[in-house]
């Protein structure tokens, strides 16, 4: 992986983007994709599209989702303390404990989440699992006064962020989910041949798929693609508890993933398959009986539909401030990517 590539992943991940507050990390997508793309817009709803030879007849729309999970301020007491909802899926017990930020009009307040000490819970509590409502967020304010100094309800709250290199080309940091992807798909439309470029190749950083798929909707609906390719992440299944036989056998570091099943159009994944194998790029096959809980849903049923697919990367600990990729998954992803579109011509057919 490029030094300039692997920068860019860093400053994604470093940045907050909960969804509905996603345009800091839209900047640095903006300057990023800046030095390749042909064109490029935002829209209305805040997704950053990008595109090389926008005047081809045949247009493919990759999407990758910039938004993570995150909280929100609810509530303030008399004494300061915080009550939160949460924006996304969470797990009220990886919050317990965590370091977090919550982004005021004056700038970052730093702060932790908590509950009552285990030396302090009954025994009926000890068996409860904790609900959002029992945690709150302390920044250290003697009173709610000093909160609304510089916080309000509707604040945004990330966890701390932190990029963990760890062994055998593996990282951990919260938001891989699904910045690996939006990061993907920027990758593949910079690494394509413009020699071999015959499609109109756009990569989307859409945003708000964490609370209903919103920016994959508005952002298909723009660009009209015949093919549209979402990258998301995927269950890793190589670590304990979690059921082979139910989720499939997915391991990080043996390449991105590439989903079939009745929502997924098979010459589609058939052109994926056929450029993984030529230039030996490897890569996972997932299975799924429905409509995926991605922007790959929303992008199927565009307008009078869409040539879908899924390609996704592993991932260890979803929606946890612990979510664990593997580098060299995400690089093959987007050099998978490219050599797709690079072989695609202006007359696919994509019909059943």
């Amino acid at each position: 992986m490029e030094a300039r590539a692997l920068e860019f992943l860093k400053n994604i991940l470093s940045t907050p983007s909960p969804s509905g507050y996603e345009s800091p990390v839209q900047e640095i997508v903006r300057d990023y994709a800046a030095s390749f793309a042909d064109e490029m817009r935002t829209d209305v709803h805040g997704n950053v599209i990008a595109v090389r030879n926008a005047n081809a007849p045949l247009r493919v729309m990759l999407a990758g989702h910039c938004d993570q999970i995150g909280l929100v301020v609810q509530h303030i007491d008399d004494d300061g303390f915080i009550y939160v909802s949460t924006v996304g899926g969470w797990d009220p017990q990886v919050l317990i404990g965590q370091r977090l930020t919550a982004w005021g009009t004056k700038g970052p307040v730093p702060g932790i989440i908590a509950r009552k000490p285990i030396h302090l819970l009954s025994e009926d509590e000890r068996k409860q699992v904790p609900k959002i409502k029992d945690l709150w967020m302390d920044i250290g304010a003697k009173n709610k006064t000093e909160v609304l100094q510089v916080l309000r309800v509707g604040d945004s709250i990330t966890v701390e962020f932190r990029y963990l290199e760890l062994m055998n080309s593996r990282v951990a940091s919260p938001a891989m989910d699904d910045k690996t992807g939006l990061w993907v798909v920027m990758e593949a439309l910079r690494r394509v041949d413009r020699s071999k470029l015959n499609v109109a190749a756009y990569a989307v950083s859409t945003v708000q798929e964490e609370i209903g798929l919103r920016g994959a909707q508005t952002s298909s609906f723009s660009v009209d693609p015949h093919v549209g390719i979402a990258v998301d992440v995927t269950h890793a299944t190589d670590c304990p508890t979690i059921e082979k036989k139910e989720e499939g056998d997915i391991r990080l570091g043996r390449g991105p993933v590439v989903y079939r099943g009745p929502n997924m159009n098979h010459k589609v994944v058939a052109r994926l398959l056929e450029a993984a194998r030529t230039h030996e790029i490897p890569y996972q096959l997932g299975a799924s009986g429905r409509a995926t809980p991605t922007d790959a849903n929303s992008i199927q049923v565009n307008r009078a539909g869409v040539a879908a697919a899924l390609v996704s990367i592993p991932n260890r600990y979803m929606h946890s401030p612990v979510e664990m990729v593997s580098l060299e998954d995400i690089d093959h992803a987007a050099d998978l990517l490219a050599r797709f579109l690079e072989a695609l011509p202006v007359d696919a057919e994509f019909i059943p």
